[in-house]
């Protein structure tokens, strides 16, 4: 019996999703496990296994890139002779075993021409075939076909791919082999490092770095279309305000020596400065409830829960995993959360929901150099804080004497949506934070 496969629920308020490409063919035999097409949500681009084993069957349309409900229908799973539910008759194709491309494929043409395209001169190939050799990287034209007339089919082509290194060696999703023939690369020459020993779009960039200097453009990915989008209806729709001051830290980055001294070989992660940050940023939220808001139609909603973004840098682009209930939590328990959600971030395997229902975000630009900068917000929240690097500077600490001293000072920016908070609150937030930073042991304390 046919076993469909349908737009998943990725995440407990997934509502929608989208087809970002089919990771196996149509007709193409697949076990259950097998990854059978990318789904992108939120930000998130995940890869969907096959349920069971069979034969897949794609409609003509596709639909990639098309935001579809959860549940809608995308494909079927079948077996052999079973009825084929886009053509009502059973179908004949292929089973792992190669058979003649003429009964593995119904939409096949009767008889082959004199060329693929209707040109003479050129190898006639099935439709099949052509699309495994698209898959596979093999150069087909100067192939000896074995099927009636010359023609090519699916098992020449596999037969040309035989001598090639094991396919875990070369293993990637079809845009990632197409951005490689453009850019001059040969994949069996990259390590892979993506999950499941997947090369990465990542991985041909780095390899083809000199290629792509020659004007070789790099296609858009899923989460950096999201990106554009969310940075898109941020810049239309937000009235941004941006605060800046400098916080003397030089507290904090002792009591974090302190921490690393008494952490060490522990089994647990030493909290970061952005952990501590967190934690102290949190408290202020508590005091300031008009920062941990939303703006809703024509309503402005004060989050009683406060759930703080991180944004992580990765090679698909800037994602913001959520720490949850920070405010409930201590600096070692943020600190647990925020490196597993980092690791999951980064590999790919981060669950949609962690990265949903952010009520505030933090960014640290401080370990590239840089001082202060202008975040922007991550909408629906309403304002978010950016963290400048730690660096030694004379400042002076008796405003009575003028007596100068060198301390650890950082940058905050704060920038806020003014539409849903003034700039007296936000002010006062950001002095908060400020304040909280100079004096972290008050923290301890609660």
């Amino acid at each position: 019996m046919a076993s469909e496969v349908v737009m998943p629920r990725l995440g407990w308020t997934m509502e929608v999703g989208r087809v970002v490409e089919w990771l196996k063919q149509d007709g193409e035999p697949v076990e259950a496990g097998d990854f059978i097409l990318a789904i992108e949500s939120d930000k998130a681009v995940s890869e969907i296994e096959a349920l069971d084993s069979g034969i897949l069957r794609i409609p003509a349309d596709p639909q990639i890139g098309i935001e579809l409900p959860v549940g809608t229908t995308l494909g079927f799973i079948i077996q052999a002779g079973e009825t084929d539910p886009f053509a009502g008759a059973p179908t004949a194709v292929q089973t792992p075993k190669p058979v003649d491309t003429q009964a593995a494929e119904p939409n096949a043409p009767v008889a082959a021409t004199a060329s693929s395209n209707g040109q003479s001169g050129e190898a006639a190939i099935s439709p099949r075939a052509r699309r495994t050799a698209d898959e596979l990287g093999i150069d087909w034209s100067a192939l000896a076909g074995s099927g009636s007339s010359g023609r090519i089919r699916e098992r020449d082509i596999r037969a040309a791919a035989a001598s090639r290194p094991a396919p875990s060696q070369t293993r990637a999703i079809p845009s990632v082999r197409r951005l490689a023939e453009a850019s001059g690369v040969d994949l069996t020459t990259i390590p892979a490092g993506g999950p499941s020993g997947r090369i990465t779009r990542s991985d041909v960039l780095a390899a083809s770095s000199p290629s792509m200097a020659t004007g070789v453009g790099e296609p858009i990915t899923a989460i950096r279309r999201v990106i554009i989008q969310r940075m898109s209806e941020s810049a239309r729709t937000v009235a941004p305000v941006t605060l800046t001051t400098d916080a003397d830290a030089s507290e904090l980055v002792r009591i974090r020596a302190l921490l690393k001294d008494e952490m060490n070989g522990d089994s647990d992660p030493v909290p970061s400065f952005n952990d501590l940050i967190a934690r102290l940023v949190a408290l202020s939220l508590i005091e300031h409830p008009a920062l941990n808001a939303t703006l809703s139609g024509d309503q402005i909603i004060q989050h009683e829960a406060i759930h703080l973004g991180m944004a992580v840098d990765t090679d698909r682009g800037l994602l913001v995993p959520v720490v949850r209930d920070a405010d409930r939590k201590s600096a070692h328990q943020i600190a647990r959360e925020s490196a597993q959600l980092i690791q999951q971030t980064r590999s790919g395997s981060v669950s949609t929901d962690a990265l949903r229902g952010g009520t505030f975000t933090i960014s640290n630009l401080g370990m590239f150099d840089i001082d202060a900068f202008t975040p922007i917000i991550n909408l629906p929240e309403c304002a978010i804080l950016g963290l400048g690097r730690i660096q030694a500077r004379p400042v002076v600490i008796d405003e009575n004497t003028d007596e100068i001293a060198a301390r650890k000072m950082m940058a905050l920016s704060l920038t806020f949506d003014h539409r849903v908070v003034d700039g007296a609150p936000a002010a006062r937030f950001l002095q908060s934070v400020k304040r909280n930073i100079e004096r972290p042991y008050t923290w301890l304390m609660r």
